[in-house]
């Protein structure tokens, strides 16, 4: 990328405390978790647009936003509240400074993965194997390469065409609770990967 044209790519994403409800979390997991996933988030937009983005020289550029499915559906088990909220306020911060930057040539995209078979899945069901397996049982999560190319797909685009949001998720899931259990036993030959 040349001087002129600025990337910032950010994805926080902190989900502790499950698999407790609300009112069963720790105040200090709810305020880790909005520092984590609203303040630094802000932040990091605010001290780039400030700082290497908005210069006369520097008009250009993009934000991609890594938010989640999450944001716009219901948590699919307890100990999801605040991290579901947290993903909401990323999306709609995401589309309010779409709006606020009308008048740059900066782009403000965001990109929802569904589930992606990583440490962070582990984390949210509280390191209980068990709910591990039995949430990921019968497909085939994303893998991070899955969640890249996607970006690369987004950025990829002239600068004159923004997409402006993309879900990437495994074909199996169908919403954010549903789950085709049988779509890998199905599909076991005709996967390449």
């Amino acid at each position: 990328m040349d001087g002129s044209k600025v990337l910032i790519k950010q994805q926080a994403g902190l989900a502790l405390g499950a698999p407790n409800a609300f009112p069963d979390l720790k105040i200090t997991d709810i305020i880790t978790m909005n520092n984590t996933n609203i303040n630094g988030y802000m932040f990091v937009t605010y001290s780039v647009l400030n700082h290497s983005m908005r210069t006369p020289s520097r008009h250009t550029g993009t934000i991609l936003n890594i938010t989640s499915t999450t944001a716009l559906e219901a948590p699919p088990f307890p100990g999801e509240a605040v991290y579901h909220a947290n993903k909401a306020c990323q999306e709609g911060f995401t589309n309010a400074l779409r709006n606020e930057l009308c008048g740059t040539d900066i782009r403000v995209l965001a990109l929802r993965p569904g589930v992606v078979g990583t440490h962070f899945h582990r984390q949210r069901v509280g390191f209980d194997d068990g709910m591990y397996d039995d949430f990921m049982d019968g497909y085939k999560p994303l893998v991070p390469e899955d969640v890249a190319e996607s970006a690369v797909y987004m950025l990829s685009a002239p600068m004159s065409v923004s997409i402006k949001a993309l879900d990437v998720v495994p074909s199996a899931q169908r919403s954010l609770t549903v789950f085709d259990r049988e779509w890998s036993k199905r599909n076991e030959n005709n996967d390449a990967n």
